[in-house]
């Protein structure tokens, strides 16, 4: 859990708690959403340039430990 609190924050003054990427008001969702609809890291990243090509990796790992977890966890 501590990679998540580096890179996400979430705080009720900053876009009501959404979940944004540590110094940026960029919701993480945003992220999701982009390579839902195909969009390549790269184009991310071009679009939101206050978030770091490290802290989308570092979000995605957070997310595949906590998917993998809860494969496990589900056996």
């Amino acid at each position: 859990m501590t990679k998540r609190t580096k890179i996400i924050h979430s705080d009720p003054d900053i876009l009501g708690g959404t979940p944004v990427f540590i110094g940026t008001r960029v919701p993480v969702q945003n992220l999701i959403d982009c390579l839902e609809a195909g969009d390549t890291l790269d184009d991310f990243l071009d679009s939101f340039p206050t978030v770091t090509r490290e802290q989308v990796v570092a979000a995605l790992e957070v997310a595949r430990e906590a998917l993998e977890e809860s494969a496990h966890t589900s056996r």
